[in-house]
């Protein structure tokens, strides 16, 4: 199942570091069949604050996700990003194209005995 890398990242002034983290991540995703399909970009906030801007990357499954986050090539160019960019970063997996939520709602509902 596809599953996501999400990033929150905090809003700074861009370093020479982040530069370089940029022109080498596309290459450490390659192998794990990563992509983005949101990179930064205008953030329009309906609810809450959102300080800062959003990273999402989707890989064919989790498993491929975390062999990303832990692989050698991505460690590497890490610290380049970390160290000048303070947020959040999660792996979460996707639903199935049929998902429902008031089917989800009902299995709650069962299993809660309500």
């Amino acid at each position: 199942m596809t599953a996501y890398a999400l990033a929150h990242l905090r809003r700074a002034p861009i370093h020479a570091e982040v530069l370089e983290y940029l022109e080498r991540i596309q290459a450490t995703l390659v192998p794990f069949g990563g992509r983005f399909i949101v990179h930064g970009g205008p953030i329009e906030v309906l609810e809450g604050d959102w300080p800062g801007d959003l990273v999402i990357i989707e890989f064919p499954g989790l498993g491929a996700a975390r062999s990303w986050y832990g692989s050698p090539a991505y460690q590497e160019i890490k610290p380049l990003r970390t160290r000048h960019l303070a947020g959040e970063v999660i792996l979460v997996e996707g639903v199935a194209a049929d998902h429902d939520s008031s089917e989800m709602a009902a299995a709650i509902r069962r299993a809660d005995g309500s």
